[in-house]
Order: C-alpha cells, then structure tokens, then sequence
C-alpha cells in the first residue's frame, strides 16, 4: 500500500511535468536573477508610494462620488504599475 502511494503523483506533480515538456522552464542567469529581484523591489515600493498617497486623500474626501472614484483610481494605477512590471520582468527572462 505504501509503494502505491509512493508512486502516485498529485494532479499538480501532472500538471507541472506536462507543462515543462510543452515549454521547459528556462534557466536563469544570476545577473537575471538579479534584475528580477531589483524590479520585484521598485515596483513594490513605487505601488506602495502610490497606495500612501492616495489612501490619504481618499481618508481627506469630502463626499463618497470623490472617495469613490479615488479608490477606482488606486486601482487603476496598481493595476498599471503590476502590468509594466510584467512586461519588463518579460524582457528580462528573454535576455533583451
């Protein structure tokens, strides 16, 4: 019973190996590494700048149409700041 468990692999164990015989996962240099971890910072910090600045004025908002559309801006600009750093994490695993 126990080597029958042994030999069983999770739906996520398929998954992953599936996945890496279709597109393997590529080896990243330590300088890549690097830059990844770099971005991973700037990024955080510049969406937490931007989470500070507008918490404070949504906090200061006279009326909820103004509070409102502050938090759809906070959203909007995280989204944007996650995105870019997407597409330059992107570049950087394709060595450009």
């Amino acid at each position: 019973m126990v080597d029958k468990q042994a030999k069983m692999k999770s739906a996520y164990e398929l998954a992953m190996a599936r996945l890496n015989k279709t597109a393997p996962a590529a080896k990243l240099t330590a300088a890549q590494k690097k830059q990844l971890a770099e971005l991973d910072s700037r990024y955080a910090a510049k969406i937490a700048e931007r989470e500070i600045s507008l918490n404070s004025e949504i906090a200061k908002a006279a009326d909820f149409e103004r509070e409102e559309s502050l938090r759809d801006l906070l959203i909007n600009a995280r989204k944007k700041l996650q995105a870019e750093l997407a597409e330059k994490k992107d570049r950087v695993r394709a060595g450009k």
